[in-house]
């Protein structure tokens, strides 16, 4: 069992930046591939980005790349989301998951990112 606890969001003005944390329980995270997703109401989750158990592999949608970075530190069972020139269309609950195979296993209780237009 894995629980997930974001952290970090709030009120950001366009352009400016933020920092997700993600805190996982249990003593097995670093065997997961943790991704961050985000929601708006009306809309189906959307991945926005992954890292794999080790931190050696990372994936990004299109419409973050080169903008958001996603870490992890293994050590402190923690995952990151650093967003930078972040854009009113970015403004969403954002969630942090867990997955041993294709499918996310575990889900935080997301956390509230706004960007004033």
């Amino acid at each position: 069992q894995v629980q997930l606890v974001e952290s970090g969001g709030g009120l950001v003005q366009a352009g400016g930046s933020l920092r997700l944390s993600c805190a996982a329980s249990g003593r097995t995270f670093s065997v997961y591939t943790m991704g961050w997703f985000r929601q708006t109401p009306g809309k189906d989750r959307e991945f926005v980005a992954d890292i794999s158990y080790n931190g050696a592999r990372t994936y990004y949608a299109d419409s973050v790349k080169g903008r958001f970075t996603i870490s992890r530190d293994n050590a402190k069972n923690m995952v990151y989301l650093q967003m930078n020139n972040l854009k009113p269309e970015n403004a969403a609950i954002y969630y942090c998951g867990a997955r041993l195979e294709a499918t996310y296993d575990y889900w935080g209780q997301g956390n509230q990112v706004t960007v004033p237009s």
